[in-house]
């Protein structure tokens, strides 16, 4: 007779870690802007990156980190260095498989090119370069893991401001912008149900009379007194010249974890805004939200007239109450485009027809009904008087901060200009 034995599941390692834990740990590799390669220049900075590179990060990670419980960890470290190592490897296996089945990163295989027949040699089957595919495969990482990244950004910048999570804080809930305390008033299609549940009742019981239950239909409903919110357009300049990862310093990473989290909050916290983002190096553009997380440095000048430039045409197109730029730059403004589409570029001192140009462009701003608030991440003498003047043409604020209180101060910042209005 056939018997079965059963015995208790206890798992494979990789399932004791926890995937957010892991981004987490390894986000810095994940947005990483060429701050580790700048030693190979610009043009070797290659946005994509390869599945040995994720290996490496998702190795660290383990050997530094404490996402393994101790039991794991203990059986990891049995048997020889070539049996640890093995174990490892099958650890670093299986967490990309989940990696990629919980959709946080996408592969994408090399094409794979076959000599002419004449060339192959007879009796080989296939093509031996295919046992080393990670160091050719690469991967890309998804919207999901952006969003994540973004929202852990916010979580943990919030932390810092006292603020433990995205509920009430002090009196008001950011999630809603509900008031404790105020006064009712009828639910609305469309509100956020923060539900008067005494004068709901109330509603019920004169409309049906006193008995158990209580039938509640759609007119007793009532919500407490809520804020309006007056919605702002806001596109973030974000500085990507050379200098954001020279001088021993990446100010490039931490300046997109902020506006990737300052998308997560307008998303989640203030859907009637809108948010946009610029690049500015040589020259300008606009980059979709879903791309910053693998934007990199380059090239290398500062044309923040173009930057300006862009920025005005995308708030043109917004009807909104409120339209601000907020620009992230450690530098001064170094390249202007001509009118002939030319770039004049000069990277010693303030040039009189670059700082200029710029500022004009900061006037049409301040006529356009356009706050500038600039957020600078260097102190540079000369540096100061320039931002001290934007600020003052276009009556913003200047802050001078570092890439660890960037963050910070962007977000409360942004936060204490939503204007209030009862209903």
């Amino acid at each position: 007779m056939k018997y079965i034995r059963y015995t208790k599941y206890t798992g494979e390692p990789a399932d004791s870690v926890d995937l957010n834990d892991l981004l987490g740990q390894i986000s810095d590799f994940l947005l990483q802007s060429g701050f580790e390669n700048q030693a190979y220049g610009i043009s070797e900075m290659d946005p994509e990156q390869t599945m040995e590179q994720l290996r490496e990060a998702i190795r660290r990670a383990l050997e530094e980190g404490d996402l393994l419980p101790d039991d794991v960890l203990e059986s990891l470290l049995e048997g020889n260095e070539q049996d640890q190592s093995q174990k490892m490897e099958q650890l670093i296996d299986r967490l990309i498989e989940r990696l990629t089945q919980e959709g946080y990163i996408n592969p994408q295989q090399p094409p794979h090119v076959t000599p002419p027949p004449g060339k192959t040699p007879r009796g080989q089957m296939g093509d031996a370069m295919g046992r080393d595919t990670d160091a050719q495969t690469r991967f890309e990482i998804t919207d999901k893991t952006i969003d994540f990244l973004g929202f852990k950004t916010l979580q943990e910048l919030l932390g810092s401001l006292g603020k433990s999570s995205f509920g009430r804080h002090d009196t008001r809930d950011l999630s809603t912008g509900v008031e404790s305390g105020g006064a009712s008033r009828p639910y609305e299609f469309g509100d956020t149900l923060n539900l008067d549940i005494s004068a709901t009742l109330f509603n019920a019981v004169r409309r049906e009379g006193a008995k158990v239950p209580i039938p509640i239909d759609y007119p007793d409903l009532m919500v407490h007194q809520c804020e309006y919110q007056s919605s702002c357009a806001t596109v973030v300049m974000l500085d990507c010249s050379h200098s954001m990862i020279l001088y021993g310093e990446d100010r490039f990473t931490p300046a997109k974890r902020v506006a990737l989290a300052l998308s997560h909050l307008i998303r989640t916290q203030y859907p009637g805004d809108s948010l946009h983002l610029v690049l500015f190096h040589d020259s300008a553009e606009e980059v979709p939200l879903g791309e910053l997380a693998r934007v990199r440095v380059g090239p290398y000048y500062t044309n923040t007239r173009e930057g300006l430039r862009v920025a005005q045409r995308i708030l043109s197109r917004q009807r909104k109450d409120m339209k601000q730029i907020v620009m992230i730059t450690d530098g001064k403004p170094s390249a202007l485009t001509l009118e002939d589409g030319r770039i004049y570029k000069n990277a010693f001192g303030l040039d009189p027809l670059v700082v200029t140009q710029t500022l004009e462009e900061v006037a049409k701003c301040r006529k356009a009904g356009i706050l500038i608030n600039t957020f600078m991440l260097a102190s540079d003498y000369s540096l100061v008087n320039f931002v001290q003047k934007v600020a003052q043409l276009c009556r913003g604020k200047a802050y001078f901060t570092t890439p660890y209180t960037l963050g910070q101060y962007l977000l409360m910042d942004f936060m204490s200009r939503k204007t209030k209005h009862i209903h």
